[in-house]
């Protein structure tokens, strides 16, 4: 029997599996057990209505697929009156994620949201298709740093921090975000892209760039969780390209504690779940009791001293 839980901070999952968000919705209760999954991640939403972004907004691509959303929100108080009351009918935590556009309004969204009926509060400054001055803080470190500083002084619940693998340097950007007192990272967004419909010349996005999303950036991210958990002692959760059960094993091998999924959910509405009981499986075949001592068991050794002396130059 293995021990699935894993905790993040002083939130304790009953497994590492959740959903990204803008990924999920309650509508996948019609075909899977929505109480499996380690926490429910709620949509990205806004202080007022957001329409999003023009269409067409998502666009397959080889290896994964490209969107641009642009963050659609029917506002705050539709989550609380609709949203809130809807994913409580559920039992694992609930994650809520917020966005603004300034730094105050991120602070007043944070002190908002927390007061109502949720665990977790979701930090969005990572979102690729919005101006990096108004929103996508986690471009640079001292934007993160203020905007994450001024929101831990709003609330005592978790703080979970989205980061962008658009920073020139996404460690200095997690390690502001631990000083700043962020309870753990989540590495990371989508990576900006674009695409062009060889048929009109036009961008195949509305809005021209679109996050890139699936098993083509897998790799990148991969490296990212494993050189932010190398640089923070807060718990990372990885997110990025997860389609299969070995994908989940070798984020949390790199240091993740937890996984988050997206794009699966597109491929296959029951993936979440079917993961979850791969990695159950995983563990028992290779001995692992507890699913939690797979984090950061990546072997890290300098080569062996024969290829250090192939690779020396030759003088």
């Amino acid at each position: 029997m293995v021990d699935m839980r894993v905790k993040i901070g002083a939130v304790t999952l009953q497994n590492p599996v959740m959903p990204a968000s803008g990924c999920f919705s309650t509508d996948l209760a019609q075909v899977m057990d929505l109480n499996r999954l380690g926490a429910l991640v709620a949509k990205t939403v806004s202080r007022e209505y957001r329409a999003g972004n023009p269409p067409p907004r998502a666009a397959e691509v080889e290896g994964g697929m490209i969107n641009s959303i642009g963050l659609p929100t029917n506002g705050i108080q539709y989550f609380f009156e609709h949203q809130v009351p809807d994913y409580r009918r559920f039992a694992p935590p609930l994650v809520a994620s917020i966005s603004g556009t300034t730094i105050e309004e991120f602070e007043a969204m944070a002190r908002d949201v927390a007061k109502g009926d949720i665990d977790v509060l979701e930090v969005n400054i990572s979102c690729p298709t919005r101006d990096p001055k108004g929103g996508n803080f986690a471009l640079h470190a001292e934007h993160t740093y203020d905007v994450v500083k001024l929101i831990r002084a709003t609330t005592d619940k978790p703080v979970w921090v989205k980061l962008s693998p658009n920073a020139g340097d996404i460690v200095t950007v997690a390690q502001a975000a631990e000083q700043a007192g962020a309870n753990a990272l989540i590495v990371a967004n989508t990576i900006l892209g674009l695409k062009i419909d060889t048929d009109t010349f036009r961008p195949a996005i509305g809005n021209k760039f679109g996050g890139l999303s699936g098993p083509g950036i897998k790799p990148i991210i991969v490296r990212m969780v494993h050189q932010c958990a190398k640089a923070v002692k807060i718990p990372i959760i990885g997110c990025g390209g997860i389609v299969k059960v070995e994908d989940a094993v070798e984020y949390m091998l790199a240091g993740a504690t937890a996984i988050m999924i997206g794009y699966l959910t597109f491929r296959n509405p029951t993936g979440m779940n079917a993961i979850i009981e791969g990695l159950e499986k995983w563990c028992a075949k290779h001995g692992f009791v507890r699913v939690a001592d797979l984090t950061g068991a990546m072997i890290d050794e300098p080569p062996m001293e024969t290829f250090a002396a192939a690779a020396a130059p030759i003088g």
